[in-house]
Order: C-alpha cells, then structure tokens, then sequence
C-alpha cells in the first residue's frame, strides 16, 4: 500500500456475524491444542523401548518363538544378581504369579545352534510378591536396562561377531539412543576392545560385566536377550522390526561408527576424474586361498583398477577405512567378506564361490546382504579346473560327481566343512574371471 493512501473500509463496522465466527475458531483451537496435549502425555507409542511408560507394572512379555534368540521386556521394579546370573521381578500384589511365572534363557542370538549355546551362560528372570532379604539394591539406575551375551562364536569368528552380536543388538539398542545400561554375560575383554567405538555409539554408559558383579542393580526396564527380524544371518527382516530398520541401516551406523567419510564410489563419469577406480582384493591365511594372487594382480591391473591386497586387520578403525576407500570388494567365501559393511553405497561386491554346490550358503550369507546394503553383487562360481580339489580326489569321486550328497542335509557339518571350506583352494581362470571386474567397472560407470 503506498505511503499516504488510507482504505476507507477499515473504520467500517464488522457486522455481527463476524465477531461470532472468530470467537467460534478461537475456541476451536484452544480445544485442539488441549485435546493433542493431552493425547502426547497419555500417549504410549507403539515400538520404542525409550518410549515405555515408566512406572507401568505388568507381567515381563518374552517371545521364544524366535528360532535365533529368546527376547524378554520387563517394565517394573527388577533387580539384576550378577553373580547368581539370575534377574527378579517384584511384582506387586495387583498382579497374579504362578508357580512357573519363571523364564531362564540364553541372551545370545543363536538359539538354534547346540555348539554355540553350550558356550553361553543362562540368565533366569522370576517373578517374587515382596523384596527378597537377600537383594536390597546396591545401585538404582535411572535408564533401561540391556543384558546380553558375548560367548557362542562371537570372538572366534569375525562374521558371527557380527550376525550374532553386532547385528542383533543395532536392532535392539539403537532406539534407545543411547539412554541403555548393558550388561553383558561371558564377557570377553579382547571382544569389547575390538568393538568399543560400537559399543560406545549404542550407549552412553560404561558397561557392566555380569560374570563378576557381585552388586545388585535396579532397574525400572529390562530387556534380557536380543532382537531378531530375520531367521537368516546377516539380514533383517524391515516389516517385523518397530522402527523398519533394514541392513541398509546398519552398514550406514558402521560408517558412523568409524567415521568413514566416503558415501558412494568413484564417479567414472566425471570427465575431470583421474582416479583410477580401487579394487580390494581379500586374500586368506590358511583355506580357500587364492593359490594364483599375482595373475590376479596383473588382470585387475589391466582392466584399469588401482588393486590393495589384504588379509583384513585386526583394527577395525584403521581397517574399516582402507575397505570404505574402495569401490569394489572381492574374495572368496568367508568371514572377511564381512568387511562389505565399510563399502560406499552403491559400491561393489565379487564374491567368488567354491567348488562344490555352494551357491546356497553363499546366498544365505552374503548375497541377500549385499542387497539390503544397496550394495552390487555379483557372484563367480569356480568350476572343476579351478578348485584344488583335483589334486585331493579323483575326478569320478562324489566331491565331482555329486556334491550334494556330501552336504549337511545328506552327510554330516563335519565332512562337508572339512572337503570344501576346508581342504579347498582356490586357482582362479582369469580369462574367464575377467569378464567380472569389467562387469564391475560397468556398474561403476552407470551410477548417478
């Protein structure tokens, strides 16, 4: 409006009506704010254990049906017995206990697999009217909370650190952020070393060694065991998790974890881009072995890849990243391929598979993966002439004729791993393997 001008309506009189309609909205929206603020306060979301109301008694929930791990919430007044490795509910008199109101568990995700649970410590949460003689508290804690197992393979294998510990417990930590109390069962000092930038990023709290506490802690909320969405290792399973998280999730928390700076590859389209693309080449010690690590070497070199060779390292900071400075990941089957979690999204995987009908356990672990990442696979199947084998067997042995019949299902654990994840190595065909890495510089070239 310019400077000067004066509309004459404004000092008209509003007519009545118009009065009565702003009061009308004015008290409408006083309502509005009363109603949602008193919907927020009696709100209990669905999902979050940072959400659980506090002071809300009830029996504790636990879920065995998970053939990976056995999970229990408990919301009230819980003391933790270290030693005894025993957790009791004090339940008040509203709520009614039976004689079996008694859960003792494994909190190691790997319900499934004898061998491992023979190496984890049980924990039994019970139910009691009344505070037992025996357990005043020695410390009251004002956060949720956590109690879980290091044993089973975590600690002798790098990929189980991982599918039974690492993985389980993003899921079933992160929605804490960072508010949670772990206290771990078989703790091993190597292990929490390893993974203490992890373990740090989960909580804000030093944890608790359960073994050899001899204190009592009190707690409002506990959750003894740890979460899994998916049957399959290394995986989850985003419509059965409260928060959707998926593996995508998770390879983007270890990144953080280890503050990788490298969110995706090297862009090939970029006219002003002179790095060469950098290939990881994962070599092993003992089985499975590259036997021809040179030829390898020179093929990469000539497809046009910058090539780090490597048996992984025992640091993870400094390892973690040397994997997340590349842009294509190769190795045959096992653990270390784990390390695909430091990739940049969109990055590449070659997973090289043995002799010997393997394709199904290449999958379970690190094809399906790969994919949640939103990582690119691509899988190498070594045929007759590359596998070692031939050295071992003669040609018309089952181990050629018919793998199958010397797998799990049809023979034992023991005479599959010893013949193919054991005695094998592995003389890669370059010419026909290099259709591979210039496959994965194809993908490197069509990314966004």
């Amino acid at each position: 409006m310019a400077k000067g001008f004066r509309n004459p309506n404004l000092n008209r009189s509003r007519p009545q009506g118009y009065w009565i309609g702003l009061a009308a909205v004015f008290i409408l929206v006083c309502f509005s704010y009363l109603t949602m603020s008193r919907t927020n306060s009696m709100r209990i979301p669905v999902g979050g254990p940072s959400e659980f109301v506090k002071h809300v008694e009830r029996k504790p929930i636990c879920d065995l049906s998970n053939n990976k791990s056995d999970i229990c919430e408990a919301n009230g007044d819980v003391k933790i017995i270290g030693k005894d490795i025993r957790m009791v509910f004090v339940a008040p008199q509203s709520i009614d206990i039976k004689e079996n109101d008694s859960w003792t568990i494994k909190p190691y995700a790997r319900k499934w697999d004898e061998g491992s649970g023979a190496r984890v410590r049980p924990v039994t949460l019970k139910l009691v009217h009344g505070h037992p003689e025996d357990a005043p508290c020695s410390i009251n804690h004002t956060v949720p909370a956590m109690v879980f197992a290091i044993g089973g393979w975590s600690g002798a294998n790098y990929f189980h650190d991982f599918v039974d510990v690492l993985v389980p417990l993003f899921e079933t930590a992160h929605p804490f952020g960072g508010e949670v109390q772990f206290l771990i069962v078989n703790m091993d000092p190597h292990f929490m070393n390893k993974y203490k930038l992890f373990f740090k990023k989960l909580s804000r709290y030093d944890f608790i060694g359960y073994d050899n506490d001899d204190r009592i802690h009190c707690f409002q909320h506990v959750t003894l065991g740890l979460r899994c969405t998916s049957t399959d290792d290394f995986q989850m399973e985003p419509s059965k998790s409260p928060h959707g998280y998926t593996m995508f999730h998770f390879a983007n928390f270890m990144r953080s974890v280890f503050s990788l700076e490298r969110e995706y590859p090297v862009n090939l389209k970029d006219a002003g881009q002179l790095k060469k693309p950098k290939l990881m080449i994962i070599t092993r010690a003992n089985t499975r072995k590259f036997m021809n690590v040179e030829e390898i070497l020179n093929l990469a070199q000539e497809v046009g890849y910058e090539v780090v060779i490597t048996e992984g390292d025992s640091d993870l900071s400094k390892f973690s990243r040397i994997v997340n400075s590349c842009d294509v990941l190769m190795g045959v089957h096992g653990s270390a391929l784990t390390n695909m979690v430091f990739l940049p999204t969109n990055g590449v995987v070659i997973q090289v598979v043995p002799w010997g009908s393997l394709d199904w356990i290449a999958g379970h672990y690190f094809r399906e993966p790969a994919k949640q990442m939103k990582l690119n696979y691509l899988e190498y199947s070594i045929n007759e002439e590359e596998t070692t084998l031939t050295e071992l067997y003669p040609r018309d042995h089952a181990v050629f004729k018919d793998p199958m019949s010397l797998h799990p299902q049809n023979a034992n654990w023991e005479t599959f791993s010893r013949i193919f994840l054991k005695e094998q190595n592995v003389r890669l065909d370059v010419k026909r393997f290099k259709p591979f890495l210039e496959h994965a510089l194809q993908i490197l070239g069509e990314q966004p």
